[in-house]
């Protein structure tokens, strides 16, 4: 991008009539390029599309702008069509990274997944899982009897991570957040916080009879005997946020509502 010409941006939305109107009405400010050509993507939606979108311009590290067409839109900013070139160029920028998931499914194969906001394992039955929990290869609990267990970056934080009761991180916080769900026992075991550069590693007890499904983001994969989790720094995205209304400033107002 040079001198005075305008950003190469890409559009994207959640396919709702509203989004689809604002996006032909930015497209006519801004134009429209594929996300490979792209110095920023506006994505018009909701936090989901926003995720969507992050994973996308990974390989790219292209900075995304969000505008809200959502629900919650917490990862978003408000719509308007006032001075968008000037809100994108000066734009507070956020830049977080994964975590790594490495599965180990029933039938012996290993798959690998990235997730932006938290790596999940859920009961796939009526039947509790059981869960042995292991950081940095040192077993820390045995067995966790639960309907599932969480690992959440700082960003994932006030998503599910809070909804299931866990921590709030600040968003610069070098940290993880580990959180069980809905534990049966120790029925007052609560999680930890662990450093980002810990490895944690579960591994299902019973897991034919107790069968679990491990989640990274959307990423779903099913009949899994062991999962591995860490922060993968060689992966990066950047969310861009008007001045005033930083990931951080939202991330610090949240603990403060009820």
């Amino acid at each position: 991008m040079s001198g005075s010409a305008l950003p190469r941006v890409a559009i994207v939305t959640n396919e709702t009539p509203g989004s689809e109107v604002a996006a032909e009405r930015l497209r006519k400010v801004l134009g429209d390029v594929s996300i490979d050509d792209a110095d920023y993507v506006v994505a018009l939606g909701g936090d989901g599309l926003m995720l969507q979108t992050l994973h996308r311009v990974m390989p790219h590290g292209t900075p995304v702008y969000g505008m809200n067409f959502g629900s919650v839109g917490f990862m978003m900013n408000d719509f308007a069509e006032a001075d968008i070139v000037q809100r994108l160029q000066s734009a507070q920028r956020t830049k977080i990274y994964p975590l790594s998931m490495e599965v180990l499914d029933a039938s012996g194969k290993r798959r690998i997944a990235l997730a932006l906001n938290e790596v999940s394992l859920f009961r796939s039955t009526h039947q509790a899982a059981k869960i042995q929990i292991a950081v940095d290869n040192e077993i820390r609990l045995d067995e966790l009897i639960c309907d599932g267990i969480l690992l959440s970056t700082p960003a994932g934080s006030t998503a599910y991570n809070l909804s299931a009761h866990g921590p709030i991180l600040p968003i610069e916080a070098p940290l993880l957040a580990l959180t069980p769900i809905s534990p049966f026992r120790p029925r007052r075991w609560r999680g930890a916080i662990l450093s980002n550069r810990a490895e944690v590693r579960f591994v299902l007890h019973e897991a034919e009879k107790r069968p679990v499904s491990a989640v990274a983001d959307n990423i779903e994969i099913q009949n899994v005997r062991e999962v591995t989790v860490r922060e993968d720094r060689s992966h990066g995205v950047t969310l861009l946020f008007d001045p005033g209304k930083s990931l951080e400033e939202r991330v610090l107002s949240e603990q403060f509502k009820f």
